[in-house]
């Protein structure tokens, strides 16, 4: 007698809706209500990576969605579970990681503010999520499954790109469905080509240009533009910058290269005396701009997939378009020039920037984040906590062909080692470097259990300076002395070993030793810097001071909030 074929619930059309459009890991934590999708995880062909706090779970979704390009499932319960999310999501809006966080919901008696009293019941819990994702999506039958799983999948890739939202009630994920398994979905994201007329003004304003010079933001690297901003910037002969998020979209050896030295005056003055700027990707918020002291004395062309951004914060030939499209377009329509004076324009910004470094006696920080570069494999991407390491990192580290990220879009703290955890997951084959200072390493190290579990190849290094190491310069600068800064924190090495995670602890003359062999060796493992670093000197106090565009004042005739920062980003930055 033949086996009755088994049951299939709802949660089957999830799993079978994600490996239909072409996804490969999940990534997540379960609950009550959302049992009925990890059922149907279990018996699919998909790969789970679990975590141990589901925030942690969406740093490394986002990873995962910002290494290969395409979206990254995220699966979680409801309420508690759902809101622990959204640290997480905040950062891939602001990066554009097209994360599909799809969580549970009460059973759908007690939707639409029903009152119940189900386990982790919210009058409205899509509503949370409003103000963080791209988009929100709702289920309220198991047939409506497969068209909304594709709806938020192709709402999560359409430029600009980000997370989406998708709830689904648990009666809905444990109902019986009898449809045949999901085979087949569609869910290709809108084309976002640059208007005819934009591209050829563009180009106009750029052949008549005497000092072109282009600023490529993260939107070069999510497009995958590099070669396309490389030809246009050789055939202008037009020097080129990169913003934080942008590391990586130009080379930094480049003749042309003015790398990413944004928090400087220098940089600033160049990027402003452009008679036109072309800025590609980047939308010239607070950190690409020197906290709002650059100031354009040139036109600007501005390309940028998020409507929202277009001339947000300064006048620009606007042209809402996807980044390898416009640059490849203008490419092909401007008048390509000989090689002038751009490259020997661009070597005299870089000495000035060295020469204010060299002043500071920084030999420390700049030592230690060449062991880092040092040991790092060129094609080994790195993810970087909200730490003064990653400052450094930000404006002074060549990511070569690796890549380089950071949580510097939304500047939450914990970022750095879930998010290795997630590009490891998306390439076993290489070592993941993360970065974390002790303050961020206790957001995350539960997740040691999970490098462990599943043997990821990450080393995790921990700069350890016993506090939130920016947060005790801003205060002792600013106040004359610190409060809530300092931290009691483990034996980081004793900790990691405890999870059977090889460890030790460095100096910064073995740094570069230590850290090359725990990325050459199998596994996870962690090294421990003992280290009080210091960041290099602000520029954009003397610009406010010196009448920038509020002339040093905030909006109740005191200090503005950027003159009570000595330096670096504004948010949360520990």
């Amino acid at each position: 007698m033949p086996t009755a074929q088994r049951a299939r619930h709802g949660g089957d059309l999830v799993v079978e809706s994600l490996t239909a459009l072409g996804a490969s890991t999940v990534f997540g934590l379960p609950g009550q209500h959302a049992l009925g999708a990890f059922d149907a995880l279990r018996r699919s062909g998909l790969t789970y990576v679990g975590l141990r706090v589901e925030n942690n779970a969406g740093f490394a979704a986002d990873a995962f969605a910002r290494i290969t390009g395409t979206v990254a499932p995220l699966l979680v319960s409801t309420g508690p579970g759902a809101l622990m999310t959204l640290a997480a999501l905040q950062e891939s809006t602001a990066a554009s990681a097209p994360v599909l966080a799809i969580g549970s919901q009460v059973p759908t008696a007690g939707l639409g503010g029903g009152r119940k009293g189900y386990l982790h019941e919210l009058v409205d819990q899509k509503a949370s999520f409003r103000d963080v994702v791209k988009s929100v999506h709702t289920v309220r039958t198991a047939s409506q499954i497969p068209s909304a799983v594709a709806a938020a999948w192709a709402s999560a890739l359409e430029a600009p790109a980000g997370p989406v939202w998708l709830e689904i009630p648990q009666d809905v994920l444990l109902a019986p469905v009898s449809v045949p398994p999901v085979t087949s979905l569609r869910a290709e994201p809108r084309p976002l080509p640059p208007r005819p007329e934009l591209t050829v003004e563009a180009a106009r304003l750029l052949n008549a240009a005497e000092r072109p010079v282009i600023l490529a933001g993260g939107g070069v690297v999510r497009a995958g533009a590099r070669q396309e901003l490389r030809a246009l910037a050789e055939a202008l002969d037009a020097p080129v910058a990169t913003t934080f998020g942008g590391k990586g979209a130009f080379p930094w050896e480049h003749p042309l290269s003015l790398q990413s030295w944004l928090e400087d005056a220098h940089t600033t003055e160049f990027l402003e005396d452009a008679d036109v700027l072309l800025v590609v990707g980047s939308g010239l918020g607070e950190l690409s701009s020197n906290y709002h002291t650059f100031s354009p004395r040139g036109r600007l062309v501005q390309i940028e997939a998020d409507l929202g951004k277009l001339e947000s914060n300064h006048p620009a030939l606007g042209i809402h378009a996807d980044a390898r499209e416009a640059l490849a377009a203008l490419t092909e329509a401007v008048t390509p020039r000989p090689p002038g004076t751009a490259a020997k324009a661009a070597a005299g910004l870089l000495t000035r920037v060295r020469e204010r470094i060299d002043a500071q006696g920084l030999e420390l920080e700049r030592r230690v984040l060449d062991a880092v570069r040092d040991a790092l494999p060129d094609d080994s991407p790195s993810f970087w906590d909200m730490t003064i390491l990653a400052y450094w990192a930000w404006s002074a580290f060549d990511p070569r062909a690796g890549a380089l990220h950071s949580a510097q879009g939304a500047g939450g703290l914990g970022y750095g080692f879930p998010a290795a955890l997630g590009a490891a997951a998306a390439d076993r084959g290489r070592p993941v470097l993360a970065v974390s200072g002790d303050g961020g390493a206790m957001y995350s190290i539960a997740e040691l259990a999970t490098a462990h579990q599943y043997q990821l190849p990450i080393t995790w290094l921990i700069v350890d300076d016993g506090g939130y190491g920016i947060l005790r310069e801003y205060m002792t600068d600013t106040f004359g002395e610190a409060a809530a800064t300092e931290l009691s924190r483990p034996d980081f090495v004793a900790l990691a070993e405890s999870f059977g995670v090889p460890a030790v602890r460095t100096t910064p003359e073995r740094l570069r030793a230590d850290l090359a062999g725990a990325l050459a060796a199998p596994g996870p493992s962690v090294v421990v810097l003992p280290a009080l670093l210091r960041m290099f000197a602000p520029t954009h106090l003397d610009r406010l001071t010196d009448g920038g565009p509020d002339g040093g004042h905030g909006p109740d005739g005191g200090p503005s909030p950027d003159q009570r920062r000595p330096d670096g980003p504004s948010t949360d930055q520990r």
